[in-house]
């Protein structure tokens, strides 16, 4: 039940926080920030960060910095700003009426780009709950600001202004995705217990996302002796695959192993979709090998890879035998 809108070409600028705390540097946030927007269909024409000690609680940013950035949107023409940072209804409110145009954040734009790239029932169906929660929780206080949104990032999916008019229906539809998703899950369960009786080990590919994981998994499967073995989809950009794909390899000396590819982790990966893929990353869970997949060219590897240890310490998956591939 995911809706695709008229295609429109955000033209955004980025905008961060930088507190000095030295947990993320600034400027790779916005660069990575700046990719997501790309893959998300939208056009980046400007970057603003602001070192200040704190985020500002009512409106992000400061005074001061609020006036630069309206004179830097009307200069740019920038049809919005996407900032990278999580924001609350107040602090998305107070921006949009301060910089009458179109607020956005880095999870309202990894939730579109699941929307745009979902494709199979089980992923479209994981995308829709992540969305709606959401959504509920950033209606409060939203009013006249909702017809800024038009078209574009944030739009594809319910539709904002449905929601903010039909709660009782958003609470509906959460508990039959919720229940759609336990079946799923129990599906999923049966074939898993399947595989276990066959006693074929399963591998998992994991990483950050667009490490190179279905590249890999592509490069075994040209090795593999099995007729069962197809290529999966593979490109050059973030979240190229969401779904979960199983593949039989065998080798030379006779033995088999299935090798599973899913969705790719990312700094600041949004609770809900976590949550709303659990039945997915559950693949990853019941491995009995990890291959943690590291893109040793990003000169962030190093972060890429603690924040990849941190969402399998959250899935509970931390506890299986790792093998690194750079």
């Amino acid at each position: 039940m995911l809706y695709e809108t008229e295609k429109e070409i955000e033209k955004v600028i980025l905008v961060g926080i930088d507190t000095g705390d030295g947990e993320f540097d600034a400027e790779s946030c916005l660069d990575e920030l700046g990719d997501l927007a790309k893959t998300a269909g939208a056009e980046v024409v400007g970057r603003l960060i602001q070192k200040r000690e704190a985020i500002n609680k009512a409106t992000y940013l400061g005074k001061g910095k609020i006036e630069e950035l309206k004179n830097y949107i009307e200069m740019v023409e920038a049809t919005g700003i996407i900032c990278d940072d999580e924001l609350n209804p107040n602090q998305i409110r107070n921006l949009e009426n301060a910089l009458d145009t179109k607020v956005m954040n880095r999870t309202l734009l990894i939730l579109d780009i699941f929307a745009k790239r979902a494709s199979s029932a089980e992923g479209k169906v994981q995308v829709e709950l992540a969305q709606l929660k959401y959504n509920l929780a950033h209606l409060t206080g939203r009013g006249k600001e909702m017809s800024r949104l038009g078209g574009g990032i944030g739009t594809r999916g319910p539709g904002e202004k449905k929601l903010e008019t039909d709660r009782r229906n958003i609470a509906d539809r959460i508990s039959d995705l919720n229940r759609e998703l336990k079946e799923i899950e129990r599906h999923r369960g049966v074939l898993r217990e399947k595989r276990m009786e066959t006693g074929v080990p399963v591998i998992a590919l994991v990483g950050y996302t667009n490490a190179g994981k279905s590249t890999l998994l592509n490069a075994l499967v040209d090795l593999s002796l099995s007729d069962e073995s197809k290529k999966v989809y593979e490109e050059d950009m973030l979240f190229a695959t969401l779904e979960t794909s199983i593949r039989k390899i065998k080798i030379k000396d006779g033995k088999e192993f299935l090798l599973s590819d899913t969705v790719g982790f990312i700094r600041e990966l949004p609770h809900m979709l976590i949550k709303a893929f659990r039945s997915t990353l559950d693949e990853v869970k019941n491995s009995d090998l990890l291959l943690h997949v590291v893109d040793f060219s990003d000169e962030d590897y190093e972060e890429n890879i603690r924040v990849t240890n941190s969402t399998l310490k959250e899935i509970g998956a931390d506890n299986i035998p790792v093998i690194y591939v750079f």
